[in-house]
């Protein structure tokens, strides 16, 4: 088949070049334009900017991001009388932006390669960011045990300080702006935006109780905007070209461009930047398809979090409105694949396993439900399964689905959900003898990063 929706290469189109990290690099593709354009706007005039373009957040929620910014209190201006209750006190506190790059979903991996490859676009999307939201720090929080990312960060942020991006009368504008580049623990937890503000702040990284919500009382009791890496990287291309070249791209309600993994038993796995709403047949057919001699079994559209799906669904478009018409999720775009090899009760125990040691411990159902989940899945594949295991299984999902405190017990539970949806009579074959596949020949052919 001969794909028709064209890549669309933006963040990636120079990733080839050498050194693409430099600032150098990133100067002669245009960078730092964009911040020279936002400078001459007014703040409000660069969440307009945001909104009318419909960026949508890219970690895994997709709410618009010029939508999210317009929540922080913004100071009066002079001789209006007129605010919310609270509205003067909040708008006079110190504002914050926290980027979220704290990438830990199984599957997923957009974010990590975009901050080693190309960080300037980043920091000059944070300095915009915090332009529009009145912030004068920012701070980019990443998962710390990527260590040559956090190099690569650090020395990109020094070198925007010596060129005046960052410090104190940024070109000549009056906005002051510094950018700490913050090494976190290595706790999926904070990859949820309370959590990473509390670890932040020096605590255990656990879900706050909301409201009040982060634009109200963020980082140190202050509006905060927390955004993901892809999402603050893809403004200074909306600033640089323009509302109506952003959104010549994707659908109407899901425009632009956009970062989509490919991983697992794919013959090219990679990073992919497309239009939202490129179907998973048109993407394999850029990435040559799935490994030779082998056919789809079932696939994630947005890492282990979001409810699987088959074959069936090919030609579902990845974008918000087409996952959730297809009672899945479109996530953080970590589309993993999975050949007849792999043994779906296997795959989903990992990642059930996973989630059961990645529970902060907070709530009830999160903490008790994946222990017993990952209790009744040891016995599935240790044969000593019965019927009433499988029901068990959707019992004990359905009390952690929408009821734990954060959306880690939803992605511990939708994976069991939709695979006992589409593959119960697998399941059934493991209630006698165990699993019937061999437990080696998949991760002995698997590429890395299959979670078998």
């Amino acid at each position: 088949m001969t794909a028709h929706t064209p890549l669309t290469p933006v963040l990636s189109r120079f990733w080839d070049d050498p050194e693409p990290w430099s600032l150098q690099t990133y100067l002669r593709h245009g960078g730092y334009q964009a911040l020279q354009r936002a400078m001459a706007m007014s703040p409000d005039d660069v969440i307009t900017t945001v909104k009318d373009a419909g960026l949508r957040g890219r970690g895994g929620a997709g709410f618009p991001t010029g939508t999210k910014w317009s929540f922080i209190p913004q100071v009066r201006s002079p001789g209006s009388d007129q605010k919310a209750p609270g509205q003067q006190d909040a708008a006079a506190k110190p504002h914050y932006l926290v980027i979220n790059a704290d990438e830990s979903e199984p599957g997923t991996c957009k974010d990590i390669p975009l901050m080693l490859t190309t960080p300037h676009f980043l920091i000059e999307g944070a300095i915009i960011a915090a332009y529009a939201i009145r912030a004068h720090h920012a701070f980019i929080y990443v998962r710390g045990e990527v260590v040559p990312v956090l190099r690569r960060l650090q020395e990109a942020v020094a070198e925007a300080y010596t060129a005046g991006h960052l410090g104190t009368d940024i070109h000549g504008s009056g906005f002051d702006l510094e950018l700490i580049v913050h090494a976190g623990a290595g706790a999926y937890i904070c990859g949820e935006e309370t959590a990473l503000l509390d670890s932040l702040e020096g605590r255990r990284g656990q879900p706050r109780l909301r409201p009040p919500f982060p634009a109200v009382a963020g980082l140190y009791a202050c509006p905060t905007v927390v955004n993901n890496v892809e999402s603050i990287a893809s403004v200074p291309p909306i600033l640089l070209h323009g509302v109506d070249w952003f959104r010549s791209m994707g659908s109407d309600k899901s425009p632009g461009f956009t970062l989509y993994s490919l991983s697992g038993h794919v013959t090219n796995p990679g990073q992919y930047e497309a239009p939202l709403g490129i179907t998973l047949r048109e993407l394999l057919d850029y990435a040559g398809g799935v490994r030779a001699g082998h056919e789809l079994k079932f696939w994630t559209p947005g890492g282990s979090s979001t409810p699987l799906l088959t074959d069936e669904h090919l030609d579902v478009p990845l974008d918000y409105e087409g996952m959730a018409g297809a009672g899945s999720m479109l996530g953080t775009k970590a589309l993993q694949i999975f050949d007849e090899t792999t043994c779906v009760v296997r795959a989903v125990r990992r990642w059930t396993q996973f989630y059961a040691h990645e529970s902060c411990g907070k709530c009830t159902p999160c903490r008790e439900g994946t222990f017993w989940l990952a209790q009744i899945y040891q016995r599935l594949e240790e044969g000593a399964g019965t019927e009433a295991d499988l029901d068990k299984l959707l019992d004990i999902s359905d009390a952690i689905l929408g009821k734990s405190f954060c959306a880690l017990g939803d992605g511990a539970a939708s994976p069991i959900i939709s695979s006992l949806k589409y593959f119960r009579a697998e399941y059934e074959t493991h209630l006698d003898g165990g699993c019937p596949f061999d437990p080696y020949a998949s991760m002995l052919s698997a590429p890395e990063g299959v979670g078998v």
